[in-house]
């Protein structure tokens, strides 16, 4: 019964799907016609009031071949920039390109006029993830970074559940997760070069992971950071499809942090493309008046491994309340192009917003310095 009763706090009630306007169609560009930007172009397909009118890639023939993978026509151009330029009516860009390269095309985009879908990571560096934010802000553009779990019912419980006051106040965070083996290297090496990767299981899952504990708690700003990281695997022959590729490494494999959050939270934080364990360990949100474990997965990608649990007491009695695995019933990336598409039509604001997410790239960029300098550091993130 009273499993039952605190679970109901939770619940809420679905409305039906929106119809989506036809009358007006958003005419959207893509820079960068690599892997992930086929999961863009096929979420855009699924919409009816889109018209996907350019392509951009820097790599002669590959956005004409994108293009022609997809049966689509559009134009082509060899950089974001030239798109931009090239194509006064365009609404949206997709910013799709490898991490080295978010910054500047969505800046560009920014400040000619441009909404802007960036792909996750935001970026490499707090430096360029302010300068984005600086363009956002003066421009009045929609900027959405690409973290679709956030449209996970499970992922919107745990926020539920923390902003219910069920585990009072929050002090302590262990998150991360991690692939025993799952360095992402069959779509080449932009990934895990250093020039073009930039970061590597930081950016590519370390964000996810830092998304939904910070997204919980209404994302406080990080103070400090003591970081850690290492590319054992990664450089490593044996554990790498060709030697090539071992040589050609040049970003973390593994990366744990320790952080001071506003509000006086510390957050103990690791991450793994490759690792000799099946999962660092569950996500752990410990407060005064209860703690929620939420399970991790043997690959994580930003999702939730099973049911949660919460650990609190109940008339003097020490109890757990499971929270039962929750169904969205839509596609992840769907739901985020989507939400991406109503906030430039009808004027609302960013699904994922910078103001949050550069705090998220401020921990990453802190874990990397701290751990090139070897002690802990200071975040400073100017006032935009």
């Amino acid at each position: 019964m009273a499993n039952s009763s605190i679970l109901d706090e939770f619940k809420t009630t679905h409305l039906a799907e929106e119809k989506i306007d036809t009358n007006r169609k958003l005419k959207v560009g893509i820079i960068g016609t690599g892997w992930i930007a086929d999961a863009h172009m096929q979420s855009y397909l699924k919409q009816p009031d889109v018209e996907i009118v350019a392509y951009a890639d820097l790599i002669p023939g590959k956005a004409e071949a994108f293009m022609k993978k997809w049966k689509q026509e559009g134009r082509v151009y060899m950089s974001g920039d030239e798109l931009i330029d090239n194509e006064p009516d365009i609404d949206a860009v997709s910013v799709c390109t490898y991490n080295c390269q978010h910054a500047e095309p969505t800046i560009y985009a920014l400040k000619h006029g441009v909404n802007v879908l960036l792909e996750k990571p935001m970026c490499v560096t707090l430096d360029e993830a302010i300068e984005i934010r600086k363009a956002e802000k003066e421009s009045g553009k929609v900027l959405s970074i690409g973290f679709q779990p956030r449209f996970d019912e499970n992922m919107k419980m745990i926020k539920r559940i923390v902003e219910s006051g069920t585990l009072g106040k929050i002090y302590y965070i262990q998150t991360g997760g991690g692939r025993r083996r799952g360095i992402p290297t069959p779509f080449g090496t932009s990934f895990i070069a250093k020039d073009t990767g930039g970061i590597g299981a930081l950016g590519d899952i370390g964000c996810y992971s830092l998304d939904m504990v910070l997204n919980a708690i209404g994302y406080p700003k990080p103070l400090t950071v003591t970081g850690y990281k290492s590319a054992y695997f990664g450089t490593n022959p044996k554990y790498m499809p060709c030697k090539e590729y071992a040589e050609a490494f040049g970003v973390d494999d593994f990366a744990a942090g320790f952080v001071r959050l506003e509000g006086d939270i510390v957050l103990d934080f690791r991450i793994a493309w490759a690792m000799h364990l099946d999962t660092p360990g569950d996500t752990i949100i410990m407060g005064t008046e209860g703690s929620l474990r939420i399970p991790s997965t043997d690959c994580w990608n930003g999702s939730v491994g099973g049911a949660m649990t919460i650990y609190h007491d109940l008339c003097g009695t020490q109890t757990q309340t499971t929270v039962p695995i929750l169904h969205t019933g839509a596609d992840l990336f769907d739901l985020k192009i989507r939400s991406f598409l109503d906030a430039v039509k009808f004027g609302k604001p960013a699904p994922v917003p910078s103001s949050q997410i550069i705090y998220n790239q401020a921990i990453l960029d802190g874990i990397c310095r701290s751990a090139e300098l070897g002690h802990e550091i200071e975040i400073e993130i100017p006032e935009i």
